[in-house]
C-alpha cells in the first residue's frame, strides 16, 4: 500500500538508484507505452542524477504535420508548474518581512473578496498557496464554454477571480483551484509594485539562467523551437483518425485532434501561463530544493503538507505550499508539481530528497485514468527502477 508523507514530517528518503542506466531505460519503455498504447503523439524527459549526470529520453513526434520527432529539448507549456513559481515569489516576500504566511488576503486586497459567502478577511496567504482558501476554481466554469469563445481572447484576473465568486463554495476544504494563484499573484503586485511575471522573472528565471522559460503574454505562439500540443476536436467529435505517429510510421488511432498550440494563456496567468523546457523545470526544482531561491526554514514550510482530495489529484497525493508531495511505490515520495493545458500540453517535475530530477512533456492531455496513471508512472518508474522491492506494472 502507498503511504503519504506526514504533513509535517522531514522529506522521505527516496529509494536508492541502480545503475544509471536502470532508470533510463525505464522512463524510455514508459515514454513508448504513452505514445504506442494511449495515443500520445510524442512524449519526452529529461533527468538528472548524482553521479550519473543529464540525460534525455523521447519517443513519438512533436508535430503531427510533419511527423518531427520528439525531444526533450523542446518548449512547451507547463500549465501548472506555474504555480510552484508563483508560490516561491511569495514565500521569498515573507522571508524578507514583507508579507506574512497568515495574513489575511484581505489585508493586501481589501474588498476583492466578497460576496456569495466568501469572504477575504478569513482566507490567508497560506491558505491560497495550499489551496485550503475555501475558494473554488473558475476553469471549471470557463471549460464548459465552447472552445473558440475564449480561446484567443485577454482576460484580466480579477474579472476570472469575479467569475469564481460568483460558482458554488467545493464540498471540501482541500480545493484545488486556480483562482488562489491568481490572488497570489495580485498580492505579490501589492507588495511589490510589480506584476508576478516581473518577480517572478527577476527573482527565479534570471538568477537560475532559465533561458527557455518566459511569460508569453498576449502571445499566442511559443517561441523558438517546440513541439504542437493537441487536443479532442470539438468539431468532429465520434469521427475516427489516424494520423502519423512515431517518426511519421506509426498510426494512431481514436478521436480526431485538433492543433492547440497557439493559445492565450491569459486564462492561466499566475497559475498556469509560463512556457518552459523539462532542462529549465529540473533546473528550478533543483534551485528550489538546493537552497538556493529560499532559506532552508522556509523551504520546510513549502513542504508542509496537507491531504489533497484524489478526485483533484490522485490517491496518495499531499499538498503543501505550491508543492505536491506524491508517494513512491518503492518508498518516500517526490516533490514538484504537474501541469495541464487546455491545448493539450501536459508537464511534470519532480525532484527526490536525494537529488534526483525529472521533468515530463507530452504533446496531449492523457484522456483516460488508465492513461493518466501510466503518465505518473513515468516517474515511479525513474526513481524507483532497480530498487528490489518494486516491480513496476502499469496501473490496471
Amino acid at each position: 500500500m502507498l503511504v503519504a508523507p506526514a504533513a509535517n514530517a522531514a522529506a522521505p528518503r527516496a529509494a536508492p538508484a541502480a545503475g544509471c542506466g536502470a532508470a533510463r531505460g525505464a522512463v524510455t519503455g514508459s515514454l513508448g507505452t504513452l505514445v504506442t498504447r494511449h495515443g500520445i503523439p510524442g512524449a519526452a524527459a529529461e533527468a538528472t542524477e548524482p553521479g550519473c549526470g543529464r540525460w534525455t529520453a523521447a519517443r513519438g513526434v512533436a508535430d503531427l504535420g510533419s511527423g518531427r520527432p520528439m525531444s526533450a529539448g523542446d518548449r512547451l507549456r507547463i500549465g501548472s508548474i506555474t504555480k510552484t513559481f508563483t508560490a516561491t515569489v511569495v514565500v521569498q516576500l515573507a522571508a524578507e518581512g514583507r508579507l506574512g504566511l497568515d495574513d489575511p488576503v484581505e489585508r493586501h486586497l481589501p474588498g476583492l473578496i466578497r460576496g456569495n459567502g466568501y469572504d477575504g478577511r478569513t482566507i490567508t496567504v497560506r491558505g491560497l498557496l495550499q489551496h485550503t482558501s475555501g475558494l473554488p476554481d473558475y476553469t471549471e466554469s470557463l471549460g464548459r464554454r465552447p472552445v473558440g469563445e475564449w480561446r484567443f481572447r485577454h482576460f484580466e484576473p480579477r474579472e476570472l477571480i469575479a467569475a469564481a465568486l460568483k460558482m458554488p463554495h467545493p464540498d471540501r476544504k482541500w480545493h484545488y483551484a486556480t483562482t488562489n494563484a491568481l490572488l497570489a499573484g495580485l498580492v505579490v503586485e501589492k507588495v511589490t509594485g510589480r506584476s508576478v511575471e516581473t518577480e517572478v522573472t527577476r527573482r527565479i528565471i534570471e538568477p537560475l539562467g532559465l533561458r527557455d522559460t518566459y511569460w508569453p503574454g498576449d502571445t499566442t505562439g511559443i517561441r523558438g523551437p517546440h513541439s504542437h500540443s493537441y487536443f479532442p476536436d470539438p468539431e468532429r467529435r465520434g469521427a475516427g483518425r489516424a494520423g502519423p505517429g512515431q517518426q511519421g510510421r506509426q498510426r494512431l488511432h481514436g478521436p480526431p485532434l485538433a492543433d492547440g498550440t497557439a493559445w492565450n494563456t491569459t486564462f492561466g496567468g499566475a497559475g498556469g501561463a509560463l512556457i518552459s523546457t523539462p532542462a529549465d523545470v529540473n533546473r528550478f526544482y533543483r534551485g528550489l530544493f538546493g537552497g538556493t531561491l529560499v532559506p532552508a526554514r522556509r523551504l520546510a514550510e513549502m513542504r508542509r503538507t496537507v491531504p489533497a482530495d484524489p478526485r483533484r489529484l490522485w490517491p496518495g497525493a499531499r499538498y503543501g505550499l505550491g508543492l505536491i508531495a506524491s508517494p513512491l511505490s518503492c518508498g518516500g515520495a517526490w516533490w514538484g508539481h504537474s501541469g495541464t493545458v487546455p491545448g493539450g500540453h501536459r508537464a511534470l517535475g519532480a525532484i527526490t530528497p536525494d537529488g534526483r530530477s525529472l521533468a515530463l512533456a507530452l504533446t496531449k492531455v492523457p484522456d483516460t485514468d488508465r492513461a493518466e496513471a501510466a503518465f505518473r508512472a513515468v516517474v515511479d518508474r525513474a526513481f524507483c527502477a532497480g530498487s528490489r522491492t518494486h516491480q513496476p506494472k502499469e496501473t490496471p
